[in-house]
């Protein structure tokens, strides 16, 4: 292999992803606007009607929710492992400012929708709804700028969506679970046990994984536990090997699977969450509606507590010398960023579900709130980015 092929191989992972995820934000976009008129139409009935049909047991809805989703969470696991062991969270001077600022990004938001919702205690169950950043999304509004982004900024984005990823996956296993079952919680620990010695014996077969992984979903489904949150544990039994020099080894287990699902759940499982979660039925909100506590908590957190956590968390590292800016990148650049990580639709849309009973007036109020937050952020992001010329060509840019 010549040195060439080993300085830029690194970086075909991250291109591919961040190319992957853009694609797949754009697809989302079209799905969430298709599920909007869908529910706006005469084809409500027939959409709420097949989204509660119950096939095998569970209602199409559920099947989705559960069990496609675990799929995504397994993206994500996969991508939180890959990126801590031997990408870019692997050193800690490169967590710190991603890491801090999706921190931010997390507690401002809740702390403002538990400010909205404090005189409820049934709307409380939903703080977390804006915590989380959807990187498709997110990334489908940077695809649409195009290269007047610097490649630091969309590397930045990508790490503190992941790291928003593994805090709402924290989050929902120790503030949405229901009450435990331990026989299935034991089996599901029983199979975890199984993949680590596969693991640890050197396995780099996938199918072992994957059908000790699906034994490991049902369990947790019986168990109380969100069945998607099998996703994420699977994900940290796949080997990931690597080679000096080659951080991202195409021959790696964990490579082959996050790169073998990721464009299915890229542009079809997210897509199709996205059509059976996203429809509201308008017509049953008034202007009031719009302003109950549940979804101006959700929008505000999404839009206010989203942009100034993380641009102030990013000012205040900068300024007191503990991290560097992103290379090439502007403060109205950096700024622009962080109000599109205000855009949280598929997590936040998961988390409504868990919170609020599906159908409930509350989830209905939730997805509103997701939806007003996301595009104002998404619409507000997308100004700022356009008019914001790169840190390079103007060094002293303020905002």
């Amino acid at each position: 292999m010549k040195a060439s092929e080993i300085v830029t191989r690194p970086f075909s992972m991250m291109r591919d992803f961040l190319t992957t995820e853009a694609g797949g934000g754009i697809v989302l976009i079209s799905a969430a606007a298709a599920a909007m008129i869908v529910a706006n139409s005469d084809l409500s009935a027939e959409y709420l009607e097949t989204l509660h049909l119950h096939v095998g047991g569970l209602s199409v809805i559920h099947w989705i929710n559960d069990g496609l989703m675990a799929l995504f969470f397994l993206v994500v696991g996969l991508e939180i492992k890959r990126e801590v062991l031997d990408g870019q969270l692997s050193r800690w001077s490169d967590r710190i400012l991603p890491g801090v600022a999706a921190a931010a990004g997390v507690a401002l938001p809740a702390l403002i929708y538990i400010a909205c919702n404090q005189a409820d205690p049934a709307g409380l169950r939903g703080w977390a709804i804006p915590a989380a950043t959807d990187i498709a999304f997110a990334l489908g509004v940077l695809a649409l700028i195009g290269s007047r982004v610097p490649s630091s900024l969309k590397i930045f984005l990508t790490a503190v969506a992941i790291i928003d990823d593994l805090i709402a996956v924290l989050i929902i296993a120790c503030f949405y679970t229901a009450d435990l079952k331990l026989l299935p919680l034991a089996g599901a620990g029983a199979g975890l046990l199984v993949l680590a010695a596969c693991n640890r014996a050197g396995v780099r077969s996938l199918w072992p994984y994957l059908a000790v992984g699906l034994a490991i979903w049902f369990c947790v489904l019986q168990s109380g536990i969100h069945a998607t949150l099998a996703g994420v544990a699977v994900a940290m039994t796949v080997p990931l090997t690597r080679t000096p020099g080659r951080p991202d080894d195409r021959h790696s287990p964990l490579y082959r699977l996050e790169h073998g699902l990721h464009p299915w759940v890229a542009y079809a499982i997210v897509p199709i969450f996205g059509f059976s979660n996203a429809g509201v039925a308008l017509g049953g909100f008034s202007p009031r509606d719009v302003l109950a506590p549940v979804p101006l908590g959700v929008a505000l957190g999404l839009f206010i507590g989203k942009q100034v956590g993380i641009f102030l968390s990013v000012w205040l590292l900068v300024h007191l010398g503990w991290a560097e800016r992103p290379r090439g990148a502007s403060w109205r650049q950096i700024y622009g960023v962080a109000l599109l990580c205000g855009i949280g639709f598929t997590m936040s849309l998961f988390i409504g579900a868990l919170a609020f009973s599906d159908g409930s007036h509350q989830n209905d109020a939730a997805k509103l709130g997701v939806l007003l937050g996301s595009i104002i952020s998404a619409l507000a992001g997308y100004a700022i980015l356009r008019m914001a010329r790169s840190g390079s060509s103007s060094r002293h840019q303020h905002l």
